[in-house]
Parts: C-alpha cells; structure tokens; sequence
C-alpha cells in the first residue's frame, strides 16, 4: 500500500484512475482506518484529500451552500450560516460518533461509506443536496439519493471521488428536521433515522416537502408517498397521520441485534411523524 497527499482534485482523481488496484480516499479516515485495522479492506493505494482547499471548505453564495466532501463534522455544526439554513443536516453530522470523532469525521466519508444507516444521508437527501463529484472524464453532478447502491457500495465510478455537496437557498417559511432512534442514548448505529424539509405558504399550506429514511432498506429511501401526504395540506394531524403511514409501508428493513422488521417499520412512521413536526415548528418560525 503507497500514501499520497494531492493538492488538487485534478490530482487526486489522477492518482485514483491511475491505480490499477484498489485505490481509497481518506478524509477524515473515521470509517476507512477502522476497517484497515480490522483487516476488511487492503487497499494499494491512500489517496489523502485534506491537503485540497477545495474539499475542506464551506461556502456560502446567495443563500445557497457548498460544503466540501472532507470537511469534518465539527466545522459543520459550528458554522452559524449553514446551521440556520439547514438544521436538520448539522443535527444530523452532530450525531456521527462523539465529539473527538467529529473532529475528524465528514458529511462526505459519511455518505461514500455507502451504509444504509449513515445519519447524516437522509438529512442531506431531504435537503435535496446534491453531490459534485470529480473523475477522468470531468465533473458531474447527482443527487445524493442516486450515492448508495447498496451496503458499502455506491455509484462512484473507477477513479472518481465525491468534491463538495450543495444545498440550494431555502425559500421562505421552510423548515427541516433530522431525527435518528438508537439502543444506546449515544454513540450507537441507527435503528432508523427520518429527514423531512418542508415549505409552507403564506396561508400555512404545505407547498414543498421531502422525506428520507434510513436503516430501514438496503440504501437509504426517499419517500414520496409521505412528501404527497403532506403537500397541499396544513401538516395536520391527518396529514403527520398520513405520513407516518407511508414512511412505515416505505421500510424493507432486516432483523438483527438492533431491532426486528416489524419494530422498524413501526418507529418509522413514528420518526418520520415527530421530524416533519419539528420542521412545521421551523418553517412557521421562518
């Protein structure tokens, strides 16, 4: 295995396209190390990305944000102009690992660990972020939804990497909200996590929503049936009614020591309920 530390995305992509092993990145190395100690993964080459300004920085214009892939999750939560546009996503990064984890850990590894539970995705997804990605034929731009394949897989190609993610200016009277449910009360993998944004008219009506599960499906799930069952109404309690129906009929979820099928699928629609509640408290506040 060889170590390198580019400057430049060019030159990371360069390095990667170049391997014709099994070529890694490592931003803040919080997934990737461990599972080069426990021997799951051997890699031929490192690709270091925290050299790159590019990726270790956050940026605001008009409103919208760009957040680089290895920006850690500490910078995240302490930058006051992401946190009021979007809560739920820093509230979701702020529930990766523990605080010295957060040091090092970022929204991007996060995502491109590809684990069907990784918090920070259904925020970002409900956020309706998007993913620049850099690779030999360019850059190219996806929804974070279209990221995770499967377990430890995603739809990076051979010699790309993820760059930055963006996260569009948020209209007037819109609000998200990310919640996740644990065995432990902290430092644990989710049983299930729920992301929901929202918009609402002047009137109070619900003009816009997205919702997003995780740990419930072999990738995270973007659930339109629950954003139909909140659009054009008041998000009352017919409508969160209606929501938590569709979260929960939305699951493909597996037993294991965490929870069974049937428990998921039930704290779902109850998960999905209480963030769509918080964002309407964040929208009408807005």
């Amino acid at each position: 295995m060889h170590y390198e530390a580019p400057d430049s995305v060019e030159g990371a992509v360069k390095l990667l396209a170049a391997e014709g092993g099994d070529g890694r990145v490592l931003a803040g190395g919080t997934d990737l190390l461990v599972q080069l100690r426990a021997g799951m993964v051997k890699p031929d080459l490192v690709v270091d990305v925290k050299n790159i300004d590019e990726m270790m920085t956050i940026r605001e214009a008009d409103g919208a944000y760009e957040v680089g892939a290895a920006v850690c999750g500490a910078a995240i939560n302490e930058h006051a102009g992401l946190k009021a546009a979007w809560p739920g996503i820093t509230e979701a990064v702020d529930l990766i690992g523990s605080t010295q984890i957060q040091g090092r850990a970022s929204a991007g590894g996060n995502l491109c660990n590809g684990s069907p539970a990784a918090d920070s995705v259904p925020a970002m997804i409900a956020a309706s972020g998007v993913c620049v990605i850099a690779g030999p034929n360019g850059r190219r731009e996806a929804p974070v939804e279209d990221i995770i394949t499967g377990p430890g897989q995603t739809s990076l190609a051979k010699g790309e990497m993820l760059v930055s993610l963006r996260f569009p200016k948020r209209p007037a009277h819109s609000g998200d909200a990310y919640l996740r449910f644990i065995p432990r009360t902290e430092m644990d993998i989710a049983v299930v996590g729920a992301g929901v944004s929202l918009t609402l008219d002047d009137s109070g009506t619900c003009t816009e929503a997205r919702v997003s599960l995780g740990a419930v499906a072999p990738t995270p799930l973007v659930v339109d049936d629950g954003a139909k069952a909140l659009i054009g109404t008041k998000v009352d309690a017919a409508a969160l009614e209606n929501l938590a129906k569709a979260a929960s009929a939305a699951c493909n979820p597996i037993d294991d020591k965490r929870g069974t099928v049937e428990y998921r699928i039930k704290v779902a629609g109850v998960l999905a309920r209480r963030a769509a509640e918080t964002a309407l408290e964040r929208a009408r506040s807005n």
